[in-house]
C-alpha cells in the first residue's frame, strides 16, 4: 500500500504536465508545429516503434520481427556505441585510476595532464575526431569513451585516496602484503565511489552519442532525430527524445540495482 502510495505521488506532477501540455496544444495557443500535443507524439512514437512489415513465420523468429522497426533498431544502435564507447573509456579509466589513488608518484606525474584535459568536453573534440578515424562509428566510440573517461577516473581516484587509514593499519597489522592490501581492502572500500563514478560515465555517455551520431554516423537515434528536424516533424523529433529519456532511464535503473547487490554490504554498515 504504501508503495502504491509512493507511486501515484509520483506520477502526480508527470500526468499534470501532460494534461497542461495537451490542453495547450487543443487549445491552439501553439502551432502543432513548434509544440505538437503528447497525444499525437504518442501516436507518432507508436509509428516509429512497429516494423514495417507484418509477421510471417517463415521469414523468421518473431523478436527478429519485433525489432525490425525503424525505433528498435536505431535504439539497439546507440545502445550498441554507448557500450562500446563505455567499455572502451571505463576499460581504461579504471585501472588507471587505481593506480593513481594508491601510488602517489603516479598521481603527482599524471594528474596535471588530467586535469588540463578534463574540463575539455567531448563535443570539442568532434572536428579532431572526424579527421582521425574518419566518418562512421570510430569517432563515435572515441567521443563516447572520452566522456566515459574522466567521470569513471575521477571517482576511482577519489575512492582509493578516501580508504580509511585504519582498514589500511589493520590490514598491515594483520600481515596483508601489498597486492593482498590493494585487492582486499582498497578496492572494496572504494567501490561506492567507483560505481558512482560508472553511472554517472553512462549518463555522460548517453549524451556524447546522441551528439556524435548526429553528426558523424547516418543511423540512431540522434541521427533520426536531426532527420526529423531536416523535415520540421517535431512529433518525431521529441518521440526520439522520448526514446532517449526511456532507455536511460531503464540502464539507470538497472545500474541502481546493481550497485545495491554489490554494495549490500556497505548498506549494512550504514543501517
Amino acid at each position: 500500500m504504501g508503495r502504491a502510495a509512493g507511486l501515484l505521488r509520483s506520477l502526480v506532477v508527470p500526468v499534470a504536465l501532460l494534461l497542461a501540455w495537451e490542453g495547450i496544444a487543443r487549445a491552439g495557443w501553439v502551432t502543432p508545429l513548434i509544440l505538437p500535443s503528447p497525444s499525437r507524439v504518442a501516436v507518432r512514437w507508436w509509428a516509429y516503434l512497429l516494423p514495417y512489415e507484418p509477421f510471417d513465420p517463415a521469414a523468421g523468429s518473431w523478436l527478429g520481427w519485433a525489432l525490425s522497426g525503424e525505433l528498435p533498431q536505431d535504439a539497439l544502435t546507440s545502445l550498441m556505441r554507448i557500450a562500446g564507447g563505455f567499455a572502451i573509456g571505463a576499460g581504461l579509466a579504471l585501472p588507471l585510476g587505481l593506480v593513481m589513488g594508491a601510488r602517489p608518484l603516479a598521481y603527482q606525474l599524471l594528474n596535471p595532464v588530467l586535469q588540463l584535459l578534463r574540463p575539455i568536453p567531448p563535443i570539442a573534440y568532434i572536428p579532431l575526431a572526424i579527421l582521425w578515424f574518419g566518418l562512421g562509428n570510430p569517432p563515435a566510440f572515441f567521443l563516447i569513451s572520452l566522456g566515459a573517461f574522466f567521470p569513471v577516473l575521477m571517482n576511482t581516484i577519489a575512492g582509493v585516496r578516501s580508504v580509511d587509514a585504519i582498514y589500511l593499519r589493520a590490514a598491515r597489522n594483520l600481515g596483508a602484503g601489498e597486492w593482498t592490501l590493494f585487492r582486499r581492502v582498497m578496492v572494496p572500500a572504494a567501490m561506492p565511489y567507483i560505481l558512482t563514478g560508472v553511472r554517472v560515465g553512462i549518463g555522460v555517455a548517453f549524451i556524447v552519442v546522441i551528439v556524435a551520431e548526429m553528426i558523424a554516423v547516418n543511423s540512431g537515434l540522434g541521427y533520426r532525430i536531426l532527420e526529423a528536424r531536416e523535415y520540421f516533424w517535431s512529433d518525431k523529433v521529441i518521440a526520439g527524445m522520448v526514446t532517449i529519456g526511456l532507455c536511460g532511464l531503464g540502464i539507470d535503473l538497472a545500474m541502481s540495482r546493481l550497485n545495491g547487490w554489490l554494495l549490500r554490504w556497505h548498506r549494512g554498515v550504514e543501517g
